[in-house]
C-alpha cells in the first residue's frame, strides 16, 4: 500500500481542518477526532469557556492524563526522562490550568 499522503477534512468544535493521513490511518484518525471533539465540547460546556485555544489545551491535558492513568497511573511514570507519580501529574495539570486562566483573563480584558 502506498504511503502517499491523502487528506481528510474533519470538524472539531465547528471548525474545519484538513489533515494528511494515509488510507489505513483514516479510521484511527476519525476516532481521534471524535475523542478530541467530545472532550473539547465537554470542557467548553463545563467551564462556560469559548476560547478555543484554552479549551484545546485543557482537552489535551485531560486526554494525556487519562492516557497516563490508563497506562498504570502508578508512581514511576516517566515523562521526558523524569519519573513522576500520578498525583504530581494531577498537580501539574491543575497548575497549568490556573496559569492559563490568569493569562487568558488578562487577554479577555484587552479584547473588550
Amino acid at each position: 500500500m502506498s504511503l502517499e499522503a491523502n487528506f481528510l477534512d474533519v470538524k472539531i468544535m465547528g471548525r474545519e481542518y484538513r489533515v494528511a493521513c494515509t488510507p489505513d490511518e483514516r479510521e484511527a484518525l476519525l476516532l481521534a477526532v471524535d475523542l478530541v471533539d467530545g472532550k473539547m465540547r465537554e470542557i467548553a460546556q463545563r467551564t462556560k469557556n469559548t476560547i478555543a485555544e484554552r479549551v484545546a489545551v485543557m482537552a489535551a491535558l485531560h486526554i494525556a492524563h487519562e492516557h497516563l492513568s490508563a497506562a498504570g497511573g502508578t508512581p514511576g511514570i516517566t515523562i521526558s526522562g523524569e519519573a513522576v507519580d500520578s498525583s504530581d501529574i494531577k498537580r501539574r495539570i491543575d497548575a497549568m490550568g490556573a496559569r492559563l486562566d490568569a493569562v487568558l483573563a488578562s487577554q479577555q480584558q484587552l479584547d473588550i
